[in-house]
């Protein structure tokens, strides 16, 4: 699948999903439904929250460790002053992850 493609059909998703997402009858709005719908709303960030956390921290740390790798095989004299940056930035992208970790929790702490 091409880029474009992919756009194409990620984007009709998102709007079909949406469109019936957002979707509410009138009996549901009068009956005060909005509580529970932003607990289910707080739910579903915590779920997204640490999938992505940890989607894009695992992606992180891959390009970072490959990026290193592929530098230290080409030079491999300077693998010293390679590596040190490398864990430092490996510690900081994990330290990205728990703070998404940490806001899941928060965000599952406010559903009952």
């Amino acid at each position: 699948m091409t880029k474009n493609k992919l756009a194409l059909v990620s984007a009709s998703l998102f709007t079909f999903v949406a469109s019936s997402a957002f979707a509410q009858d009138a009996a549901a709005a009068a009956a005060g439904s909005n509580e529970f719908d932003a607990k289910a709303m707080a739910a579903l960030a915590a779920g997204i929250a640490i999938g992505l956390g940890a989607l894009g921290g695992g992606l992180g740390q891959g390009r970072a460790a490959a990026a290193a790798l592929e530098g230290i095989s080409r030079n491999p004299g300077a693998a010293a002053r390679i590596q040190t940056p490398m864990i430092l930035g490996l510690a900081l992208i994990e330290s990205l992850v728990l703070f998404a970790f940490l806001i899941a929790f928060i965000l599952q702490g406010k559903v009952p």
